[in-house]
């Protein structure tokens, strides 16, 4: 993966932060990835650019357990997600949406509008911008093949032979 964009979130980001309750009223990936995080940057969804990352501290997901967060984040074109930890339906959800995040003790050495590299096979992240490596914990080879399929109702699709 080619270095990318950094947005920086503070621990405990909220899934209604993520995407507000009053937009569940749809699951329309394009229409919810336009109202990503916009309670806590109204602006969000026009700053991103395709493939940008975000990196978050502790509990990044908790609240509500609802597949429009990652479905929200992922259709804004954000490539990973980068967290000291997850809260475990959002951890879940992301997985089955095909959106990629990962575990990271090290996210307080990473910046905002730093460029973020990841090897996902060597279990590297490299700060472009800092000359920085840091490991994040390994992903199952079944959770990355639900990442590679698109989620978990494109894998079924696939293992089935739907497609």
């Amino acid at each position: 993966m080619s270095a990318h964009k950094v947005w920086k979130f503070p621990d405990n980001i909220d899934t209604d932060v993520i995407i507000a309750a009053r937009y569940l009223n749809t699951s329309d990936p394009s229409y919810l990835a336009s109202h990503v995080m916009e309670d806590f940057d109204k602006d969000f969804s026009k700053k991103i650019s395709t493939g940008d990352i975000i990196v978050a501290g502790e509990n990044f997901g908790c609240g509500s357990s609802r597949e429009h967060a990652p479905i929200a984040i992922k259709a804004a074109g954000i490539d990973v997600v980068i967290a000291k930890s997850f809260a475990r339906i959002f951890y879940r959800n992301s997985f089955n949406t095909g959106l990629l995040i990962l575990e990271c003790a090290d996210t307080d050495k990473i910046s905002g509008g730093d460029n973020l590299s990841v090897d996902l096979n060597a279990g590297i992240i490299k700060n472009e911008s800092k000359n920085e490596s840091y490991t994040f914990a390994p992903i199952p080879e079944f959770m990355q093949e639900l990442v590679r399929a698109g989620g978990l109702i494109n894998y079924a699709k696939k293992s089935l032979n739907l497609e």
